[in-house]
């Protein structure tokens, strides 16, 4: 981020970093690792940054178009800090509630961001066929995202090593030999660890 941000502001690069503030490192509060807003950052840096409240969509979406045309103004870069919250854990691993107090989650969930636009949209008298198709719609895009992702041939893992460097050198090529020799270890008929 540091080389990103000094980068972009001394060649008033057409940036927008966006920063989705969720409150939370894997356990750690945000406020134990930053004494100021992140947004605060980009002045530090010499460009502008803007934060928002990022549970709400229309706000999100009308910082966001701003900070792109000042972008495609030549205005340089933007830090956009949309703050929202984290409700589910970070990892699989994760037990946020050793961590996080359950009233604060609650108080979270009121404002989940989705909720928010429907309730809008709806005391704009969207008619209720707008929204069962557009729920009909996710359910036939998620269905064929999972079909696409399972019908994806299996990754030979050993082609990982052959972009890491324009040029191989002896120690990547040892790297690959011995995860090579490692995975075929387990070889079984049809299928690699």
């Amino acid at each position: 981020m540091h080389e990103a941000f000094v980068w972009a502001s001394s060649f008033n690069a057409p940036v927008v970093f966006f920063c989705q503030n969720n409150h939370w490192a894997i356990s750690v509060p945000l406020a134990r690792q930053s004494r100021t807003p992140l947004v605060q950052r980009a002045a530090g840096y010499g460009f502008g940054g803007v934060r928002v409240d990022g549970n709400d969509v229309l706000a999100v979406h009308a910082v966001t178009q701003a900070a792109l045309q000042r972008a495609r103004d030549g205005e340089g870069p933007t830090l956009v800090e949309a703050v929202t919250y984290r409700m589910g854990a970070h990892t699989t691993s994760d037990d946020p509630t050793r961590y996080r107090d359950s009233a604060e989650v609650e108080a979270w969930r009121h404002r989940d961001p989705l909720a928010r636009v429907e309730r809008h949209l709806r005391e704009l008298d969207t008619p209720e066929s707008f929204f069962t198709d557009l729920q009909t719609e996710a359910d036939d895009l998620g269905a064929h995202l999972r079909e696409a992702c399972r019908s994806l041939p299996e990754p030979d893992l050993g082609a990982l090593f052959d972009g890491v460097y324009a040029d191989a050198h002896p120690e990547l090529a040892a790297q690959k030999a011995e995860y090579l020799a490692y995975r075929d270890s387990f070889e079984t008929e049809g299928s690699r660890a």
